[in-house]
């Protein structure tokens, strides 16, 4: 058993990022979902989207949910499902260099592949610019 992915985002937006991440990785042995969410949604039945998808994706290890934008509509039903008892964190501002450190380490439990969410995301950040000849 390991633990599950659910994307919840803006759009395409999840669905576009775990398309570029299996592009680049060539796949993943982690179970992962997604759930587009927008602007016209309903958000009940969204919720109703999530639960169906947490129970189907949760093998007994938990599940972890990555959203876009905290406090935002995707977060904000995310964090309906939060419980630490049940094996569900949330973390918001997904990127590619999160999604893709989670999906590196499918054999850590759910607490140990948060806090590569969590640097993956801060890591992946950088300031660029051209070196001085």
């Amino acid at each position: 058993m390991s633990v599950a992915l659910l994307i919840v985002t803006h759009g395409e937006v999840g669905q576009a990022l775990l398309d570029s991440a299996y592009a680049m990785l060539g796949g993943t042995p982690l179970q992962v979902g997604v759930i587009a969410v927008s602007n016209r949604c309903d958000p009940d039945e969204v919720v109703g989207n999530v639960e169906a998808a947490l129970l189907q994706l949760n093998q007994g290890d938990g599940v972890l949910l990555l959203t876009d934008v905290y406090g935002a509509t995707p977060s904000n039903i995310a964090m309906k499902f939060q419980d630490d008892e049940a094996r569900r964190l949330v973390v918001s501002g997904i990127n590619l260099p999160m999604l893709i450190r989670v999906l590196n380490y499918p054999d850590l439990s759910i607490e140990q592949l948060l806090e590569k969410a969590l640097s993956g995301g801060r890591d992946g950040i950088f300031h660029c610019r051209k070196e001085a000849p």
